[in-house]
């Protein structure tokens, strides 16, 4: 009966917020990446002592970029995930003590006043080594609440039906495929470097703010309502702490399944015993991301074309081929979950295909990454590459998604 009284999700209202909400998690982080251009453009040494600088900077033969320039997506990847998994941590122990409505809209608001400095940075003139330091504090910030955004929404999207998952997988997927669609659009434009960044940044503060306004229109819509109210959540309170919430109300007031997940949680709900059950996707995710997170951006971003020669395509050859494709393959695994959800969560093939992503870290080493002295380039032609990035982005969107989704239900 409870099943059958349910609202509707009147037109999509709730799935199109998570959806936003889900682009507004990765995309300051996907801004930051897909602009590595425009940092690293501020990173150069000055004109007069370029030539001085090349052999005394390089960092190998034939490299004539400084040591900021050469290390800039390394640092700037180390300075993402270390952050993210800080505060990932810290967030699954703290929830309790800071209310979900501080957390994401308090990270939200956090994030959009760094994209506006970034904004005004980019018409602010500066010496290389300062602005290194600058943007490296700020990946660190968008990062380390970004990852208390992150975690607060999926608990959030735990609480309402297995496919409201999904809008946020897919939100943060359009999230790459957008800021590495507008960085194309702005080399395209012919504009000049630091005029197209400007807008590139300010398009990014209006997307986190049109987040911010969904999410303060999410209690409003009255399927929401009916899920924080079914899972024993009060208007005041937390909704993730539903399981300390239903333990205090009457066995009457429950449905039958709601009444074996209780007795299963006695005496008590830990972390630890949470991890017992969900071992499985969370180490999943986490071989997934590993696999990804270490070839993407910072070795995919190193290989060069072998048949640009020179021309237009050497110019977008790492927007299109490398975040573009990335994002829009990435993309369609993550919304392709929406119908089609194989494995299932007990089969043995879902944590076999994550560890069979491996093979992706060498297969890009072995593509023409430049400058190289060690290893040979077995997979010389720009195909090669983008077969393996379509491969590569498609497993990552679609594995991941299929663990978020089995995860927290």
């Amino acid at each position: 009966m409870t099943a059958i009284n349910a609202p509707r999700d009147k037109y999509n209202a709730v799935w199109i917020i998570f959806f936003i909400l889900g682009l507004g998690t990765l995309l300051p982080w996907n801004f930051f990446m897909t602009a590595t251009m425009f940092f690293t453009s501020r990173l150069k040494d000055p004109p007069t002592d370029l030539s001085s600088n090349q052999t005394a900077n390089g960092t190998l033969e034939g490299d004539t970029r400084n040591v900021l320039e050469s290390k800039f997506n390394n640092v700037m990847t180390l300075c993402a995930m270390v952050p993210l998994l800080i505060f990932t941590c810290l967030n699954s122990f703290l929830h309790q003590r800071i209310p979900q409505k501080l957390r994401i809209s308090g990270s939200l608001t956090v994030i959009l006043i760094v994209f506006l400095l970034t904004a005004v940075f980019v018409k602010v003139d500066m010496d290389p080594l300062p602005f290194f330091t600058i943007t490296m504090i700020k990946i660190i910030c968008i990062n380390s609440f970004g990852a208390i955004l992150q975690s607060s929404l999926f608990g959030l999207a735990g609480m309402l039906p297995a496919s409201y998952t999904t809008p946020i997988m897919s939100g943060q997927g359009l999230a790459g495929t957008f800021a590495a669609f507008s960085m194309i659009c702005a080399l395209a434009s012919g504009s000049a470097l630091q005029d197209s960044a400007f807008g590139y940044f300010i398009t990014a503060c209006v997307v986190i703010l049109l987040a911010i306004m969904s999410y303060i229109a999410l209690p409003k819509m009255e399927f929401f309502q009916y899920h924080m109210e079914s899972n024993g959540s009060r208007p005041s309170a937390d909704e993730e702490n539903k399981m300390d919430l239903l333990k205090k109300e009457s066995s009457a007031e429950k449905r039958p399944v709601m009444s074996l997940v209780e007795e299963e949680a006695k005496p008590s709900v830990s972390v630890l015993n949470i991890f017992r059950q969900i071992w499985v996707m969370a180490l999943s995710v986490c071989c997934i991301f590993t696999v990804t997170i270490g070839t993407f951006p910072a070795v995919t971003v190193e290989v060069k074309s072998t048949v640009a020669d020179g021309g237009a395509w050497d110019t977008y050859f790492i927007p299109v081929s490398c975040f573009l494709l990335f994002n829009l393959m990435d993309w369609a695994g993550r919304s392709l979950t929406a119908v089609c959800m194989w494995p299932g969560k007990d089969s043995i093939w879902l944590p076999v295909l994550v560890v069979l992503r491996v093979v992706f870290i060498p297969l890009f080493m072995l593509c023409n990454v430049q400058p190289r002295h060690y290893l040979p380039v077995l997979f010389e032609h720009d195909a090669w590459y983008i077969i393996f990035m379509i491969f590569f982005s498609f497993s990552n969107g679609y594995l991941a998604s299929l663990c978020m989704c089995f995860g927290p239900k």
